[in-house]
């Protein structure tokens, strides 16, 4: 009887442990109950996105964006521009889990290092010579130089940049599986806050005349 019981108990372990397995899946985000769930920007953000904007007001419009057809403006200090096409921009994505962003290069234009909180993401070079890397948690760093029709992927979280190196403009097009990914820019985030100079200065090692200086760059 002792072995019965144990063997019994065993396969009552492993039938809990298969039926646990799937319980995960069901503390992510729900499926949608409606076909869709255009954004009310006029209303307060909740948890999970803007409220909807009632069916009645939908249109055809909200169901498509024009903002990529336009060249974005590199005259700007990282000689680069990001164009949004978020839930921000593109209400129709609100509760869909998508987003893209158009990325135009001046010649050695850069995409400083930044990361996504809320998304993974993969773009394509459209036009010129990206390179394109990320670092890991374990500070290991990933790279390579792409052209046109190139595809690379950025695991969610990850500080990573895109660096025209070709000798024209560059194009690139990025996606994410959230429709507002966020974005925290790493030189911004340090040096165009109100971070401490004791805290910079520590951090680097370096001197507040130096952190001061860096400073200035940023500055509106």
């Amino acid at each position: 009887m002792s072995a019965m019981a144990s063997l019994l108990f065993h396969l009552l372990c492993c039938l809990t442990v298969f039926w646990l397995l799937p319980l995960p899946s069901h503390s992510a985000d729900p499926d949608p109950l409606q076909d869709f769930c255009v954004a009310n920007l006029s209303a307060s953000i909740s948890v999970n996105g803007f409220p909807c904007k009632p069916a009645s007001e939908v249109t055809s419009d909200d169901f498509f964006f024009d903002g990529f057809t336009q060249e974005g403006n590199t005259t700007n200090a990282f000689a680069s521009f990001l164009t949004p096409g978020n839930v921000l921009s593109f209400p129709g994505l609100n509760t869909l889990g998508i987003s893209m962003n158009r990325v135009d290069f001046a010649p050695g234009g850069i995409n400083p290092p930044h990361s996504h909180p809320r998304a993974s993401e993969v773009g394509v070079v459209i036009e010129g010579k990206l390179l394109v890397g990320f670092v890991t948690t374990n500070n290991v760093y990933y790279s390579k130089v792409l052209t046109a029709g190139h595809m690379f992927a950025i695991p969610r979280g990850l500080v990573h940049f895109q660096l025209n190196v070709g000798d024209g403009k560059a194009l690139a097009y990025t996606a994410f599986n959230s429709h507002l990914p966020g974005a925290a820019i790493v030189p911004l985030n340090l040096f165009a806050s109100s971070i401490p100079n004791e805290v910079l200065t520590k951090t680097f090692q370096v001197d507040a005349e130096l952190i001061n200086t860096i400073k200035s760059k940023f500055r509106p």
